[in-house]
């Protein structure tokens, strides 16, 4: 061998070092097996200290590697036996090998699949969305024999580009680094090729970006004297020379650019580190710790590491595997959430974050697309650009044509840039209330805000006019209502088509909001909230020495005729605009007598499956569940103003913020009001919410009319099926702080019974809660159950973050409960 050989192999022989898993799942003694059906994960660090997901689902065969990197990067494929079924697989190392040199970052790791034969395929090396939605479209349960899968919107380039005369189109294959359609037509597709020695037989699945830049790559490799292997078409195929199990070695790269991650030092408070170190003394098994103490240390120390897992200097990132990306409203909720136990600086960098992705009008960004996912959605527009411009020289208007084609090769050459999604409506409530809490916070100084608000890192402006543009948007989207507070002035959803609404808030699947227009947690918690918050962000900047004048001439959005400008300089005008959206929650109240409850629950058990209509039937009649009234805020209006009768968990995240104004009082009605929210989370589902060892469903559609129940059988992703660990950690919190907050003064409970039946009523509930999750195994993004033997069961729900942002508020959870003795 050549010398710049010998000294390449010992340089990377040098860099790759052996690394164990940061978190596992499941994970003998915190999880239940057999709920997670076959599933299993590990996390890892690259040599860049990236986190690298590793999953085997062996419900379909599939395993899927997730680099959530700045490329959001995945590589997938699919095992399968010699009928078609999947395969076991199972990790076969206790760890993996990671690498690095020049560019390229590598992961090694060995599996072992338990079958004599398996064919593995459906190589899938790119964007998590187009993983993601290449599962959702099912594909990856197709024969590996079938259509190769493409994406349209590539697809479409391609043929966009054919059309252009031959010089534009040298123009245009110049920008994506291709000589000729044929060399960007291959890239496409995964190449696959193989090679034999005496010690090994590698395939090796090689993935270009469009532009030809960056590189995915995948090798599985297996020895010859243990495994016939062969390629079969866009397949391989490997045979045990002996046994029932397949030896194989996994190694995946990329040249993606790495993130810079967060140590949980510069992310937690030192109060928190505190408690978190006690616990874990505490759950010193050596020290004869109970089993209950071991198990609460381990679990909180989990829910750290997912948080340093899925953080870094660039951004926070919503969840893992599905969501290795930036998400507006998670990071927003998470960051408001996480307040007493996240460093102040946090709380900066998130507003810093979210002002930095702000659209033109100031709205708030839900989504970003990167990597794969800003290639697809950047092909789109370049297609569109192309068609208009051929049309437009078809009709004769040259320069229309050629200032669209200057547009096109505009997108072509920025194809890679990340790309903003606006259309949720949550969000931009959001920042308000986030930005009000840290700039209202007496322990920050006036020289951090100051500097904050007046950097011009971003864009060259200062991040107050960033700020700015989102609190006139605000009000904007809330001064018809504030002036008139009738239902059409409510905030409405957008059109999704000419009957039906987009659900443009957290529950956004299609039936999260029953088909509903206007969404009760947009219109009665986060609207008031908002406009509240716009009122300590304007006392924060007048003690700042900032006055409204003096931005308004530079600002439009506080310009004297605007609704935010009107509200600087008159507080009275912005007090009469909160009053009037504190009342928008009577729109939604679903008020029910025991006959209503009893017919309506009746006949929800009625439309069940047997095994569910037999178990909810019993399960009534033992609790009496049915016997009482309800009163119940509706997840959302109809187009006619109506309330859709879906009960819900979202007056959690009202109990959470507390009320506007800070109302509070044992017999008033802002204490019946929290009482009614609570009581609906404990009443045992299928009339409240609560199921025993499951947890409280995030919907219950008894009190809706049964198309509603049809689109939830179909669609269950926020629905009666499933328990979302956001709410349940909103729950506790908000119940938490209503019990901190009428505790102040510990003498005044023990001489008022109301009080004290109330602040009584509220612990319960809380260990009412609790107990059912803790019952579940599960901590996560969101679970299922299933009614199996004449009993509820726990699952794993089959989309579920396995480390989710705001799942990980578990953490403030526990701290907030062991300071109040719970």
């Amino acid at each position: 061998m050549h010398l710049p050989g010998i000294v390449l192999l010992a340089q990377l022989a040098a860099s790759a070092q052996q690394t164990l898993p940061v978190l596992e799942f499941p994970e003998r003694g915190l999880d239940d097996s057999s709920s997670y059906q076959g599933y299993q994960t590990r996390f890892l660090r690259d040599a860049a200290r990236n986190t690298v997901q590793i999953y085997l689902d062996g419900r379909d065969g599939r395993v899927v590697n997730l680099w959530a990197d700045s490329e959001n990067e995945s590589i997938g494929f699919t095992a399968r036996d010699t009928r078609g079924n999947p395969v076991h697989l199972g990790w076969a190392s206790a760890g993996a090998t990671v690498d690095s040199a020049a560019r390229t970052r590598s992961v090694e790791y060995q599996l072992t699949a338990t079958a004599p034969r398996v064919a593995i395929g459906w190589f899938l090396l790119g964007s998590m969305r187009v993983e993601r939605d290449f599962q959702y479209a099912k594909r990856h349960l197709t024969p590996f024999r079938g259509p190769r899968y493409s994406l349209p919107e590539l697809d479409r380039l391609v043929m966009a580009l054919e059309r252009l005369d031959p010089v534009e189109r040298r123009r245009h294959l110049a920008l994506l680094g291709a000589p000729e359609l044929r060399t960007l037509r291959s890239r496409l597709q995964p190449t696959i090729t193989t090679r034999k020695s005496a010690a090994s037989w590698v395939a090796r699945i090689l993935q270009p970006s469009l532009n030809g830049r960056d590189t995915l790559s995948l090798e599985l490799r297996v020895d010859p004297r243990r495994v016939v292997a062969a390629r079969a078409g866009d397949s391989i195929s490997l045979r045990a020379r002996s046994g029932n199990d397949v030896p194989i070695t996994v190694r995946i790269a990329t040249t993606g650019k790495p993130l810079t991650p967060l140590a949980r030092e510069e992310i937690f408070n030192g109060e928190f580190l505190r408690f978190l170190d006690a616990v874990r003394v505490a759950g010193d098994a050596s020290a004869g710790a109970s089993d209950t103490a071991v198990r609460r240390a381990r679990r909180l120390e989990r829910e750290v590491r997912g948080v340093e897992l899925l953080s870094s200097r660039e951004k926070l990132m919503a969840g893992l595997p599905t969501y290795a990306t930036y998400f507006g409203r998670d990071m927003m909720m998470t960051a408001l959430m996480m307040r007493p136990i996240w460093r102040d600086e946090m709380s900066a960098f998130v507003v810093a974050s979210v002002l930095r992705k702000l659209g033109p009008a100031g709205d708030v960004s839900h989504e970003e697309a990167l990597g794969g996912q800003a290639v697809r959605e950047s092909a789109s527009e370049y297609t569109n650009l192309v068609d208009s411009s051929l049309r437009m020289a078809k009709a004769g208007n040259r320069i229309a044509a050629d200032s669209l084609l200057v547009g096109a090769r505009t997108v072509l050459r920025d194809m890679r840039r990340t790309r903003e999604n606006y259309h949720m409506i949550d969000d931009e409530f959001q920042l308000p209330v986030l930005a009000a809490r840290w700039l209202g916070d007496a322990k920050v100084s006036a020289e951090q805000k100051r500097a904050f608000l007046f950097d011009t890192t971003d864009f060259g402006e200062p991040r107050l006019a960033r700020l700015v543009r989102e609190l006139a948007l605000v009000s904007r989207m809330t001064a018809a209502y504030a002036s008139d507070p009738v239902v059409a002035n409510l905030v409405s959803f957008p059109l999704r088509d000419s009957v039906t609404w987009s659900s443009a808030s957290w529950r956004d699947s299609g039936v999260g909001y029953a088909g509903g227009r206007y969404a009760m947690d947009i219109n009665a918690i986060w609207a008031p909230h908002a406009l509240e918050s716009l009122g300590v962000i304007l006392d924060a900047l007048r003690a700042l020495g900032v006055s409204a004048d003096s931005l308004g001439r530079t600002m439009p959005g506080l310009a004297p005729d605007t609704p935010l400008g009107r509200y600087a300089r008159n507080p009275a005008a912005l007090s009469a605009a909160v009053a009037a959206w504190q009342g928008a929650s009577r729109h939604f109240l679903v008020r029910l007598a025991p006959a209503d409850v009893r017919s309506r629950v009746a006949a929800r058990i009625a439309a069940m499956p047997s095994a569910e209509r037999n178990y909810w039937t019993r399960l009534v009649s033992l609790t009496n569940a049915d016997r009482d009234s309800l009163a119940f805020l509706a997840i959302a209006l109809d187009a006619s103003g109506n309330p859709i009768g879906v009960a819900n968990t979202d007056p959690a995240t009202g109990l959470f913020l507390g009320e506007v104004g800070n109302g509070l009082g044992a017999g008033s009605s802002v204490t019946d009001d929290v009482l009614r929210d609570v009581r609906l989370f404990v009443r045992p589902y299928p009339v409240g919410l609560l199921i025993a060892e499951v947890g409280p469903v995030v919907a219950n559609d008894a009190y809706a009319p049964p198309p509603v129940w049809q689109a939830f059988v179909r669609d269950p992703y926020h629905g009666p099926r499933v328990v979302w660990g956001r709410e349940v950690n909103l729950f506790l919190l908000g119940a938490s702080n209503r019990i901190a907050s009428a505790t102040l003064g510990q003498a005044a409970v023990s001489v008022n019974p109301a009080r004290a039946a109330y602040v009584g009523e509220l612990r319960d509930a809380i260990r009412r809660v609790r107990s059912a999750v803790e019952a579940s195994g599960f901590h996560s993004e969101l679970w299922s159950y299933e009614v199996s033997d004449g009993r509820v069961v726990p699952a794993r729900y089959g989309t579920s973050a396995d480390v989710q942002l705001w799942s990980t508020t578990d953490l403030v959870v526990q701290f907030t409960l062991s300071r109040l003795g719970q």
